[in-house]
């Protein structure tokens, strides 16, 4: 059974780069930036960090009770989140802190998150729909939403490098780019905001409570906080570890070139060999890389590309498989989906708060400056321990849970 118009595969996978583009990549660059150009301490951050991300523990269930009881005035409300969004990144990039700048990096960070949380929800509940209607399913969703996402991350990650050399106002630049593109998005998937309105609401106790979902929610938490910590420090790591500041932007490119360019191949893996087996398959390989990157130092940029590639392929692996798995389940618990992901957001969330809190402090405990040329062996053995050690052991009681977590592939 389908609902609403045929699905544009195309529209999904730009919305995904657009949304894509406002999350991750602005969790590495704003805390460097506002730690750098306003003086704004790194614990003063990491605890600006840690309370905007309990708030979406709030939100984001929230959001999910309120998506699936907008009806047909769901795509006013994603034009007005979109808005909001694009506000929130001009106010945090382009336009100087008119307050004192903490404060002022929490209410832009505060709009952008809530926007970007509320779209995210109601994105991936309408993938659910989208399925139904296609002959892949859930993984032919994924496959083009996660690859758009992915290139989106991409441009993001790399575009402000690329625009110091040719503008002296480069984060300028790119939150105006950003706004054209995200009105571009708004645009293209204008038709496609229809279908799960139509459909009961679910409700988080009965998601809850299904051992399938929950195995899937908390395996979700874990997975994650490998790659909250890692993308965390990531241009720490490359400054300062491996002092290459300038092959920065590339190597976020490789790496996330790295994650699109395998994302359609693990989808395609997983209709033929199983979801369980091809993420178990790219987690061993997440835990030898770690290991690999915790032996780095101070000029190792071509040992770090390689790194970057199958870590970023890893990911890949992760961003793909994972909520298409949670959408399989979800499509046979609960259809309409936005409350599912809304806990589904909130786990993924938590992991980018804990990561925050308990990452920077410890690196200033261990005397790191991210102003200073030059670090202490203290500070950059922590950085090293922090990046690279502790995502390996998170990793491995990552696949103990996966082992033990109820799937539910599709019939394809």
């Amino acid at each position: 059974m389908s609902f609403g118009p045929q699905p544009s595969l195309p529209s999904f996978a730009l919305f995904g780069g657009f949304l894509a583009a406002a999350g991750l990549p602005i969790y590495i660059f704003a805390p460097t930036f506002y730690a750098e150009n306003y003086g704004v301490g790194l614990t003063a951050i990491a605890a600006a960090l840690f309370w905007l991300r309990l708030l979406d523990a709030v939100q984001d269930p929230l959001f999910g009770w309120v998506s699936e009881r907008l009806g047909r005035e769901r795509s006013f409300w994603i034009g007005f989140a979109v808005f909001i969004l694009l506000g929130s990144m001009l106010l945090l990039f382009a336009i100087p802190p008119q307050t004192a700048p903490l404060l002022w990096f929490s209410l832009s960070l505060t709009g952008l998150f809530s926007s970007f949380s509320f779209l995210t929800i109601n994105f991936y509940s309408q993938g659910m729909t989208a399925a139904l209607s296609l002959p892949g399913g859930h993984m032919q969703v994924a496959a083009w939403r996660e690859t758009g996402a992915l290139i989106g991350i991409c441009l993001a990650a790399v575009v402000p490098s690329l625009l110091v050399l040719w503008s002296s106002a480069p984060m300028l630049t790119f939150a105006l780019g950003f706004v054209l593109i995200g009105l571009l998005s708004l645009w293209v998937m204008r038709r496609q905001w229809v279908g799960s309105t139509q459909r009961t609401p679910s409700n988080f106790k009965l998601i809850w409570q299904d051992r399938p979902a929950r195995s899937l929610l908390i395996l979700a938490f874990v997975n994650a906080l490998p790659v909250a910590v890692s993308s965390s420090l990531f241009l720490f790591f490359v400054t300062h570890r491996l002092q290459a500041t300038a092959w920065a932007g590339a190597l976020l490119l490789l790496f996330f070139l790295s994650a699109a360019a395998s994302a359609p191949v693990w989808a395609a893996l997983a209709r033929r060999s199983g979801t369980r087996r091809v993420l178990l398959f790219s987690m061993c390989l997440a835990i030898i890389i770690f290991a690999v990157a915790s032996f780095l130092s101070t000029g190792d940029v071509l040992v770090f590309a390689l790194v970057c590639i199958i870590s970023g392929a890893s990911i890949g692996a992760d961003l793909t498989l994972m909520p298409a798995a949670f959408a399989q389940r979800l499509g046979v618990i609960a259809p309409n989906g936005a409350q599912g992901f809304g806990l589904w957001s909130l786990m993924n969330k938590l992991t980018l708060a804990l990561a925050a809190v308990a990452l920077f402090p410890v690196l200033e405990l261990a005397g790191f400056d991210a102003t200073a040329p030059e670090q202490t062996g203290q500070a950059l053995f922590t950085l090293t321990l922090l990046y690279a050690v502790c995502p390996l052991f998170l990793k491995l009681v990552a696949i103990l849970l996966l082992i033990k977590t109820p799937l539910q592939d599709d019939e394809i």
